[in-house]
């Protein structure tokens, strides 16, 4: 009986220690799923659009979590059969101004060397927000090719002690995700 005790205690306490580990990264798994899925949504709606040889548009839309996926006409309307992804549970998509997220500057200095136009976050965590490549991939804002660099932060709202993940659209369509601990600077993981 008294080795049944001791083992037990001995378990326990090996839990104990164990499970703190493995939820960090149960949660940081959560973040670069969300995030990669994020971005993997963003790559295809470019590529759909260079093989429709038409505009199409990423669109996201909160709901129960968030709704990222295709839209031909721009609108606030996914395509009917077109492709989407569901982000909902602890890593979603926010807004550029939530508390603790880490300042752009490490990414900003990182990608155009101070010497042009920084990130614009304006979409990131917005109801209905698109994002519009034309029929060569290229980024449209207002009828005109961007320039800008695009993030789009992911992360949750509640519980900043695991960080955030960046997905950072390039003006030529292709994606880089960051990742930063709160208040901290950022890294890029791919």
């Amino acid at each position: 009986m008294v080795e049944l005790v001791v083992s037990m205690t001995i378990l326990l306490i090996l839990t104990a220690i164990a499970i703190p580990s493995l939820m960090r990264s149960f949660r940081a798994y959560q973040l670069n799923d969300a995030a990669g899925r994020f971005s993997d949504m963003l790559k295809f709606t470019r590529f759909e659009a260079v093989r429709r040889n038409t505009q199409v548009c990423f669109l996201q839309q909160s709901g129960p979590g968030w709704t990222v996926g295709t839209s031909s006409t721009c609108g606030a309307v996914f395509d009917a059969n077109g492709k989407r992804q569901v982000i909902a549970g602890f890593a979603s998509p926010l807004p550029a101004n939530t508390a603790g997220l880490p300042g752009q500057g490490t990414i900003c200095n990182k990608l155009v060397n101070n010497s042009g136009p920084c990130l614009n976050g304006t979409l990131s965590g917005t109801n209905n927000a698109t994002v519009q490549f034309d029929a060569r991939g290229a980024i449209r804002v207002g009828g005109n090719v961007s320039s800008n660099l695009f993030v789009f932060y992911i992360g949750s709202a509640n519980d900043q002690e695991f960080g955030y993940r960046a997905v950072v659209l390039l003006p030529s369509g292709t994606t880089q995700i960051w990742t930063g601990p709160a208040g901290g600077p950022w890294q890029q993981i791919s």
